[in-house]
C-alpha cells in the first residue's frame, strides 16, 4: 500500500491538499519536518498517513484531552488502530493500552506531554519500535508564542532518552517566523523539510463589533444563527459562567467549559457539544485547541484575546469542513484591562528574566491585537500582514470590506478630550488613565473625581450627553491619528505630537464611521445555493437525517460519520452504487462498507421521488 492508497482507503480523499505530500514524503524518507498549515488545512493527515505506512509505532504529542479523543475516535471509525494516554484513563484502562501497545495493536498513540516522564510509559517507549514522534500544536514549545507550555520543553529530553532517535515532525497553525525558528531549535529538528502553506482561510468571514451592550449583541447574533453549532469564547472563568447562565435564561441550549469545573462536568459539557445536544459552547481558551469538530459554523469572542495568534487559532475552529463560517469579535475597552491583568499574572513558572521578556512581548502582541479591533482596513489583510503573507488590498469578505462608511468631523469633540487631558495634568501635576478622563468629561459624581477636585475643571461635563463608549471611540481614533498616546508604564493617557495642531493650529479631523456592516448581503454572496441539480437542499437534509440516525446507533458525534462537506458533495454527485460512492470526497472504504448502504438508499428514494 502506498500513500495514495492510504489516503483513499482510510480518509476517503483522492488527492492531497497543498503542502501535505511534501511533508509526508519528507517523513517517509527519514527527514524531520516542520509544517505550518491553517486550521482545517489537513495537518493531522501529514503524520497519520506516514504512521500507517511506517513500521512500528507513531507517537503524537498533543496538549489537550479533547484533541486526542476526537482524532482517535475519527481514526478508529476509519479503520486505523489508535489509542490515547492521558489523565482521563483509569488505571485499568491505562494498563490495557500499555499491554495492547506491546502486542503491536496500535499504529498511533496520542499522549499528553506531561505523561512522557512517567516510568510506565518511559519503559514502553524504550521497548517499542518508535518510527515517528509528531508534535502537534508545536508553537506551545516557544516562550515567544501565544500559548507557551513548559511541559513541551520535555519532549526533546524524552527523544534523547530513546535507544534510537525517531523522525521528528512538528505542526502548528499559527507561528510567526520567530516562533518557527524557536520550534526548530528547541526540538533540535535536523535539517527539516519546512512547509508553510499560508495562513488564509477564505471560507471565514471576519468581523469586529463595538456594541454598547455585549449581551444584547450576542443574543442577536445567536438568534440569527439558530440551529447552527458555534463556540463563544470568554476571557475568564467567571465570564463563562455569567454568559452561559444568561443564555440559558434566554432559552439558548448552551454548555460551558473551563478549567475550574469538575472533570466529570467538563466531560459532560464537551460530550453535549460534540453530539450537538447543546450546539453552543461557552468557554475559555482551555476548550478547543485542536478540536476536530468539523461543523462549527461560528466562533464569537465575547472578549478580546491577548494576541492575534491566539485569536486566529481560536477563530479558526470555525469552518474546519471548508463550509462558510463566521468569526465575530465583540470589543470593548474593558477587554484591554482584562488582558493586561492576565499578562501580569501569568508566567509564574519562568525565571524573573524570562518572565520580564515574555511580558514585554505579550504587551507588544496585545497592542497589535487592539489595533486589529480598531482598524477600518481589511481585517483579513491585517491578520495576513501579521504572519507575513502577501495579499490584495481588500478581501471583499470581512466586516470592514463589505461595510459602508461615512466621514464624520470630530474636530470639536477631539479638542474637548485633548483639552481635558491637559487640564487634568495642570490640576494634579500628572497624567491619568482613560477612565478618569471619560468620567470627568461626562460630569460623573464618582468619588474619585470629586476627591481630586476634577469637578471644578472647565472641561468637567463638557461631553455629558455622549455615551462613554462614544468618547472612548474618539479617544481610540486620536491615538491612531497621533494626537494621544497611552503610556505603557502607567496606562496613562498623554498628548502626542499632533495634539497641538488640533488644539491651536486649526487642524481638522475626520473619522471614518462604519454605518452599515452589510453582513447579511455578504452572507448571501458567500452562501448562494448551488444551482438546481447539484446539491438539492432536501437531499442534503435527508442525508443529514441518515447521518444522525447512524451516529446515535454508533454513539459517536455526527461529524465522525461524515462531515457536512462530505454530505454536500454526496448530494451533488448522487452516487448510485458503492463504487461511485467512493468517488465522494471524504468517503473511505471502511466507512463506505459500514455506512454506504444507508446513504445510497436515501439517494435512491430521492431520485425515485423526483421521477414520480
Amino acid at each position: 500500500m502506498d500513500k495514495h492508497e492510504v489516503l483513499k482507503q482510510y480518509f476517503g480523499h483522492s488527492t492531497f491538499r497543498q503542502g501535505q505530500e511534501r511533508l509526508i514524503d519528507g517523513i517517509l524518507s527519514g527527514r524531520d519536518v516542520l509544517g505550518v498549515m491553517p486550521t482545517g488545512g489537513g495537518k493531522s493527515m501529514c503524520y497519520q498517513v506516514p504512521a500507517l505506512l511506517l513500521p512500528g509505532l507513531t507517537l503524537v504529542v498533543s496538549p489537550l484531552i479533547s484533541l486526542m479523543k476526537d482524532q482517535v475516535a475519527a481514526l478508529k471509525e476509519a479503520g486505523a488502530p489508535a489509542a490515547y494516554i492521558n489523565s482521563s484513563l483509569t488505571g485499568e484502562q491505562l494498563r490495557t493500552v500499555y499491554s495492547r501497545a506491546r502486542q503491536g495493536a496500535y499504529k498511533l498513540i496520542y499522549i499528553a506531554p506531561e505523561r512522557l516522564e512517567g516510568e510506565g510509559f518511559a519503559a514502553l517507549a524504550r521497548e517499542a519500535d518508535l518510527s515517528l514522534v509528531a508534535v502537534d500544536e508545536a508553537h506551545c514549545i516557544s516562550q515567544w508564542g501565544q500559548d507557551f507550555r513548559p511541559s513541551y520543553l520535555r519532549i526533546r529530553e524524552f527523544v534523547d532518552s530513546l535507544p534510537r532517535r525517531p523522525v521528528l515532525a512538528a505542526f502548528t497553525a499559527t507561528a510567526t517566523g520567530q516562533v518557527r525558528e524557536d520550534i526548530v531549535q528547541r526540538l533540535e529538528l535536523r535539517d527539516p523539510v519546512r512547509e508553510v502553506t499560508g495562513f488564509d482561510r477564505p471560507n471565514l468571514f471576519f468581523d469586529v463589533r463595538h456594541p454598547r451592550n455585549k449581551m444584547e449583541e450576542l443574543t442577536r447574533l445567536l438568534r440569527e444563527r439558530e440551529g447552527r453549532c458555534g463556540i463563544i469564547y470568554c476571557a475568564t472563568r467567571g465570564g463563562v459562567d455569567r454568559v452561559c447562565r444568561a443564555l440559558e435564561d434566554k432559552g439558548v441550549p448552551a454548555a460551558r467549559y473551563h478549567a475550574g469545573m469538575e472533570d466529570g462536568e467538563r466531560r459532560a459539557s464537551q460530550d453535549d457539544f460534540q453530539f450537538d445536544r447543546r450546539p453552543v459552547m461557552v468557554a475559555t481558551n482551555a476548550f478547543g485547541m485542536g478540536i476536530d469538530k468539523s461543523n462549527v459554523s461560528f466562533v464569537i469572542h465575547y472578549n478580546m484575546p491577548k494576541s492575534l495568534e491566539a485569536y486566529y487559532q481560536e477563530a479558526g475552529r470555525a469552518g474546519r469542513d471548508g463550509e462558510p463560517a463566521d468569526c465575530v469579535l465583540l470589543y470593548s475597552a474593558g477587554d484591554v484591562t482584562t488582558a493586561r491583568f492576565l499578562i501580569e499574572n501569568g508566567g509564574e513558572e519562568l525565571s524573573p528574566e524570562d518572565r520580564a521578556e515574555v511580558r514585554r512581548r505579550d504587551y507588544e502582541r496585545l497592542n497589535l491585537m487592539v489595533d486589529y479591533c480598531k482598524t477600518t482596513g481589511c481585517l483579513r489583510g491585517y491578520i495576513l500582514d501579521y504572519f507575513g503573507q502577501e495579499h490584495g488590498p481588500d478581501c471583499g469578505s470581512c466586516g470592514n470590506c463589505v461595510g459602508e462608511y461615512t466621514q464624520e468631523d470630530v474636530t470639536v469633540p477631539a479638542q474637548m478630550i485633548l483639552s481635558c487631558v491637559l487640564r487634568v495634568r495642570e490640576k494634579l501635576g500628572y497624567y491619568v488613565g482613560k477612565t478618569l478622563i471619560v468620567r470627568t468629561l461626562r460630569g460623573s459624581r464618582d468619588q474619585r473625581v470629586l476627591e481630586l477636585g476634577l469637578d471644578g475643571l472647565s472641561t468637567y461635563g463638557l461631553m455629558s450627553k455622549l455615551a462613554a463608549s462614544r468618547i472612548r471611540e474618539i479617544m481610540d481614533f486620536l491615538e491612531l491619528e497621533g494626537c494621544l498616546r497611552l503610556n505603557p508604564a502607567h496606562s496613562t493617557l498623554e498628548p502626542a505630537g499632533e495634539a497641538r495642531a488640533v488644539l491651536f493650529q486649526g487642524k481638522r479631523l475626520s473619522m471614518s464611521v462604519r454605518k452599515d456592516r452589510a453582513e447579511e448581503r455578504a452572507k448571501e454572496k458567500r452562501r448562494t445555493p448551488a444551482p438546481a441539480g447539484e446539491a438539492p437542499e432536501e437531499l442534503t437534509a435527508a442525508l443529514k437525517a441518515v447521518r444522525n440516525r447512524l451516529a446515535q446507533r454508533e454513539d459517536v458525534p455526527a461529524y465522525i460519520v461524515f462531515s457536512n462537506a462530505t454530505l454536500t458533495d454526496m448530494a451533488a454527485k448522487r452516487p448510485q452504487s458503492m463504487e461511485s460512492l467512493l468517488e465522494v470526497s471524504g468517503v473511505g472504504r471502511v466507512k463506505a462498507a459500514k455506512y454506504g448502504a444507508a446513504f445510497l438508499e436515501a439517494i435512491a428514494q430521492f431520485e425515485a421521488g423526483k421521477k414520480l
